[in-house]
């Protein structure tokens, strides 16, 4: 049985997700997904829209992931997780910006040299990610910059 592990922020849920869920799950016999723990967003990107328990039970209900868990808070080391969900392999999103050898490095010093680290490939599509889907509403929004607006 191969563990497969991929961690994302899964705000607004869209094909972006499932096309990395789905490509993850390929690389083994079970998908466990980490979503990102509120804090992190806040600390690494953005104020998360949902929070992380609605993420996780929104990425819970894809077909392709077995199990899915809230990710540490900032203040755990990142490579703890390893230890919680004991991964054969990691799957990295085609946009996530980590290095593989950062990462396989990491895993190294820590006694986790044995997991393998993956990147799935990328959907071709213009709507992948929550920004851009984000950015397309408000295109199309009337009364916002950019989008038709409607007068009285």
């Amino acid at each position: 049985m191969v563990r497969v592990m991929a961690v994302g922020v899964f705000d607004l849920l869209h094909a972006g997700h499932l096309h990395y869920v789905e490509q993850a799950r390929s690389f083994g016999d079970e998908l466990v997904v980490v979503v990102a723990h509120d804090d992190t967003v806040r600390k690494q990107k953005h104020e998360p829209i949902t929070t992380h328990e609605l993420r996780r039970r929104m990425v819970a209900g894809l077909k392709p992931v077995d199990e899915a868990i809230v990710g540490n808070p900032p203040s755990v080391p990142i490579f703890n997780i390893l230890e919680v969900v004991k991964p054969d392999v990691v799957a990295l999103g085609y946009d996530q910006k980590h290095s593989i050898d950062a990462i396989r490095e990491g895993m190294e010093s820590r006694g986790h040299g044995h997991i393998e680290v993956v990147r799935v490939e990328g959907l071709s599509d213009d709507l992948d990610g929550t920004r851009k889907i984000i950015s397309r509403i408000l295109d199309l929004w009337p009364g916002t910059q950019g989008g038709p607006y409607e007068e009285d």
